[in-house]
Parts: C-alpha cells; structure tokens; sequence
C-alpha cells in the first residue's frame, strides 16, 4: 500500500509542478508533510538542501529521497517513476502540439500566462523554507523572540555577497555552510 501511497503522491507532484523543481517544492511539500505525514517539517527542509546540493533535477531528486526514507530502496523507485511519469508523456504530447501550432496566438498567450504562476510557487516555496530557517517552524509566530539571529545574519550576509559581487552561489552555499557550522557550534 506504501508503494502505492508514494507513486500516486508523485504522480501527482509530477502532473503539477510546472516551471520545474522549486516550482514543485510546496507541491512536495504538501504531499509529504501535510497530506501524508511521512516528513516532519525538519526533515522535509533537509531533504530539499540535499536534493539541492546533489547533481540532477530537484523534483526526481527529492523524489528519490523522500522515497528512501519512507520505503527503501524499492521506495525510492517508486517515488521516482511516479514523478516522472506524467512529466514524460505531457513533454511528448505537447512537443507534438507546440510543433503543429506554435504559429497560433492563443499558444502564446497560454505560455505568457504561465510565467507569473511559476514566479508565484517558487517564491512560496523560498518564503517556507526561509520562515522555517529563521523561526524553526512553518508559519510566522505570533512572538518574535524564538527568531534564529544566526540565520538572520547568515542569509544577510548572503544576500549582500550574492547581490553586490555576484559571486558563485555555489562558493556562496558553502561559505554559508561552513559559517552556520561555526556559529552554531560556538554560540
């Protein structure tokens, strides 16, 4: 029954998430921790970091870990074919759709109006897991005081790199890493 549980879960994550991995983070998200407890919250962040952090698109990747944790390796299978499944006969189909009528207005009209959805899920998704690291909960608190200064501080310092000397997010990430492994084991 897991298996199943997992597949149809992904499936329908792959079915959704258009505009790719982080567009499909709260798709994840909600199936996961919400839908089917299967990740805390905690987890679900770690899970997205690593899925992050390795090489490959980030919706099969999460997929392939979420599927580990619940079920194994046979879970981790499962989780993956159902994520990209959906995504495989939709491409094929609308390949062959865009090719026979991309001279069509309403074609254009229908992919400019997928732009601000996919801006509006990925920035949901950076806000949760942003609330998540500077709170170390899901929504925003009603008392302020439980906020993470480390984080804070962590994430300005990051953006200011990010934004002023446009270097590497890569070297940005692991600058990040290494500083919340001393601040955090110091403070």
């Amino acid at each position: 029954m897991i298996y199943f549980e997992l597949f149809w879960s992904f499936v329908q994550i792959g079915l959704f998430s258009i505009g790719g991995g982080y567009a499909a983070m709260p798709l994840i998200q909600h199936q996961v921790v919400d839908v089917h407890p299967w990740l805390t919250m905690t987890q679900f962040a770690d899970i997205m970091t690593i899925a992050e952090m390795t090489p490959g698109p980030i919706a099969i990747n999460s997929a392939t870990f979420v599927g580990i944790q619940v079920a194994g390796l046979p879970g981790a299978v499962v989780a993956t074919l159902g994520c990209i499944l959906p995504s495989c006969m939709i491409v094929t189909l609308l390949a062959y759709v865009y090719y026979r009528f991309r001279g069509l207005k309403m074609v254009q009209g229908i992919l400019a109006g997928l732009r601000p959805a996919v801006v509006a899920m990925i920035a949901s998704a950076g806000i949760s897991l942003m609330i998540l690291s500077f709170f170390g909960q899901r929504s925003l608190p009603e008392d302020w005081s439980g906020i993470s200064y480390i984080s804070l501080f962590i994430f300005g310092v990051s953006l200011i790199v990010l934004r002023k000397w446009k270097i590497n997010p890569v070297y940005v990430m692991a600058g990040a890493g290494a500083a919340g492994v001393l601040l955090y084991s110091v403070f």
